[in-house]
């Protein structure tokens, strides 16, 4: 597949990215190499109670010399609610960091993300959603994500629940991608099976997503001299490639023997190579409606995403045929003909979500019928995602993509 010469290309990434065995061993030497002296890291509570690494990080940290406040309150999803409250604690406890570390899975990183802005700008971050122009630049960050699958470590948002809302909100700037991204494979060998499997396809959605999604000469950036997002070029397009491969080639694996380091690398290397993809070229559908889905059952990231993936996909069987046919040859297919192989790309797809233990339907998930508008107008209400939908019209392809995730309904394989 070889998209326009005339097709614009973009690539925006944090300044280091460190990817390695050990990797988080060159945290505190760096920092210190920075001239960074005042961290505030960002985690939970089960990594103090439970992780010998990150105790090892932060007697590295205040081995180099740097100071270190803990903020162990991340959650699962945080809110706008918990980033005020954090900022809060910050100014009760009179912390001053220069920069800040995030350990932990997307939703540490996102509620530092969030941080790093409200805290130098002394404001609630409501008032610091919808647009990038802050007074005061974010803090640097240093993420350190110990999953395989959110790629947050390498983004320009931070996903945050806004409470009353069905839908989320994104704080969302070229600024707010971290100084160093540290991915280090052996941090996912303690993942249990479930997170395994959640963060794993949420990296093969962003992969796919981003590899699917319009391109960047027809993308809307509205303006903006520096876009988050700014759809999809032949370098993102490589990107997305090498991490539907891996995903393929490691993740059940990954998923049925924890242990197994080589596959740990390779769904590190998916997970980062696919936030290189999306992080640049942007989202549409899947996680549009997953975040409707979210709204409604508060099933898991991964989960609604890799639900609505399947679906997704078929639904671009026509406008996306040569990349589903090639997705479905990395998952395994095998066949010239290339409208069979692209029908085939969401079934082998669902496959791969139901060998490791999610659910591959909407009625598996809680909903009724009655919930499909719903989820079709909550998903639409995210329009940062739906303007990029390379599909036609952009309402009738949710309600068709709801229905048929409802029924189990795929082109290549017509009942689940």
């Amino acid at each position: 597949m070889t998209l326009s010469p005339d097709n614009p290309i973009t690539l925006c990434t944090p300044p280091r990215v460190l990817c390695a065995d050990g990797a988080r061993l060159r945290i505190a030497p760096l920092c210190r190499r920075l001239g960074w002296r005042r961290a505030l890291v960002v985690t939970d509570r089960w990594f103090v109670q439970h992780s010998a690494e990150f105790g090892g990080l932060l007697a590295a940290l205040r081995g180099h010399g740097v100071a270190v406040h803990v903020f162990d309150g991340g959650a699962p999803d945080p809110s706008t609610t918990l980033v005020d409250e954090a900022t809060q604690w910050v100014a009760r406890e009179g912390v001053a960091p220069d920069h800040l570390i995030a350990w932990g899975g997307g939703s540490n990183i996102d509620l530092a993300k969030a941080l790093s802005v409200t805290i130098p700008n002394a404001r609630p971050v409501g008032e610091l959603v919808g647009h990038a122009d802050w007074p005061v630049a974010p803090l640097p960050l240093v993420a350190v994500p110990t999953t395989a699958g959110t790629g947050s470590e390498i983004t320009p948002g931070a996903i945050l629940v806004q409470p009353g809302s069905a839908t989320k909100v994104a704080l969302m700037a070229n600024g707010l991608r971290p100084a160093v991204a540290v991915v280090d494979p052996e941090l996912t060998l303690t993942c249990p099976a479930r997170v395994t499997a959640d963060a794993g396809l949420d990296a093969l959605t962003h992969a796919i997503e981003s590899w699917l999604t319009k391109d960047a000469i027809d993308f809307d950036v509205e303006g903006d001299p520096d876009p988050g997002y700014s759809g999809r070029s032949e370098l993102t397009v490589l990107f997305a490639r090498e991490a539907t491969a891996l995903v393929f080639r490691h993740l059940a694996t990954a998923f049925e023997h924890p242990q197994d380091r080589q596959a740990r690398r390779g769904m590190a290397r998916a997970s980062l190579y696919a936030a290189m993809s999306y992080a640049t070229a942007g989202l549409n559908a899947v996680h549009g409606l997953a975040y409707a889905l979210a709204g409604l059952t508060h099933a898991s990231h991964g989960s609604t995403n890799a639900v609505m993936l399947p679906y997704v996909m078929d639904a671009l069987v026509d406008v996306r045929r040569d990349e589903l046919a090639e997705i479905a040859r990395l998952a395994g297919a095998q066949g010239a003909d290339s409208l069979a192989l692209a029908r085939s790309a969401p079934v082998l797809t669902r496959e791969l979500v139901r060998r490791v233990g999610i659910a591959t339907d909407l009625v598996a998930f809680g909903v009724a019928e009655e919930d499909l508008p719903r989820l079709v107008a909550d998903g639409l209400a995210v329009k940062r995602l739906a303007k990029a939908w390379p599909g036609g019209a952009v309402a009738d392809d949710y309600a068709r993509i709801v229905r048929h995730a409802f029924h189990g309904e795929l082109s290549g394989c017509r009942r689940r």
